[in-house]
């Protein structure tokens, strides 16, 4: 008896001009995440970006969070006003109405090089103005942004206790005394990804020694699937350090072993463009943080050409 497909099924691949290769089962596509809202599509964190987003079908939303002077909680990221918007200083050193002057999409800047929102201006919102605005089933990445974090995360653990939004929430940021202050003062209602210093240092140590140490079960990790990183060695007569760029963070090797751990979701950051998109989702990585989600659909229909 000879072995092999039978010749009608043969013949229908041949017919369809398929390979093997070309029936395999598709890959699931990774969750989109907004991040800061959509900031290539809109003024970043404003309550028309999280509009756009989420018309746009993102899956959840990534927001900027810092507090006013007078403690409320607010979506904004840079250190000082005047990077986005037509007033100066930080955030901090300003109260909630005066911040109502203020307009965030001042200096965003359109594909053909106009400014529109200087005509339509872009109010800074607040964490609950997002919170009210976005559908309770969307989840909401709050990425903690200024110093000192107690202040920021005390604001923002006040207006997730008035829209009842703990479960909604999950939390980052690059700062390692953010984590331990959510995990010391609100315990495990404060979801939160493991520290950036953490997943860093996890994924560099195997690229460089080829050790696996996988996170704890259920953790979720968070960073950019390549960036340039500077790596240093000590020796005895002293530190030498040089250069990787770009340096591929995630790998077949490093999906493998973060797997180990049950429950593991892995976050892939800067997906924007196809290429980077089919990338990550070859690696099976959960979801994708994009600048600009209607860009997105785009990005899916090149990962279905042929040879994509």
């Amino acid at each position: 008896m000879k072995h092999g497909l039978p010749v009608t099924t043969l013949g229908m691949l041949l017919l369809a001009g398929c390979s093997f290769d070309s029936v395999r089962p598709a890959l699931p596509q990774p969750e989109v995440v907004a991040h800061r809202a959509g900031a290539a599509d809109a003024p970043e964190n404003t309550l028309l970006a999280i509009g756009k987003a989420l018309a746009n079908h993102s899956d959840v939303l990534w927001l900027s969070v810092q507090v006013s002077a007078d403690g409320v909680a607010m979506l904004y990221r840079p250190a000082d006003l005047a990077a986005l918007t037509d007033a100066q200083g930080a955030v901090g050193s300003k109260s909630l109405e005066q911040q109502r002057r203020v307009n965030a999409g001042y200096q965003f800047k359109d594909a053909a090089g106009n400014y529109p929102y200087r005509a339509q201006p872009q109010a800074i919102p607040t964490l609950a103005e997002a919170l009210q605005a976005i559908a309770p089933t969307v989840p909401v990445f709050l990425d903690i942004k200024a110093q000192p974090v107690g202040e920021v995360i005390d604001a923002v653990a006040r207006t997730l206790d008035q829209q009842q939004a703990w479960s909604r929430v999950r939390f980052y940021s690059t700062e390692r005394d953010a984590s331990d202050y959510l995990a010391q003062h609100y315990g495990d209602r404060a979801r939160r990804f493991e520290s950036r210093d953490a997943t860093r240092n996890r994924l560099v140590d195997l690229a460089l020694a080829g050790r696996c140490s996988p996170p704890a079960a259920g953790a979720w990790m968070g960073i950019e699937l390549e960036r340039d990183l500077t790596v240093t060695e000590q020796f005895t007569l002293g530190l030498s350090s040089y250069p990787v760029k770009p340096a591929k963070l995630w790998t077949p090797q490093a999906m493998a072993c973060v797997r180990r751990a049950k429950g593991t979701k892995v976050v892939m950051f800067g997906i924007n463009s196809a290429a980077a998109y089919g990338a990550a989702r070859e690696l099976g990585a959960d979801a994708v943080m994009v600048d600009s989600p209607a860009s997105v659909p785009a990005y899916r229909r090149a990962g279905l050409q042929p040879g994509g």
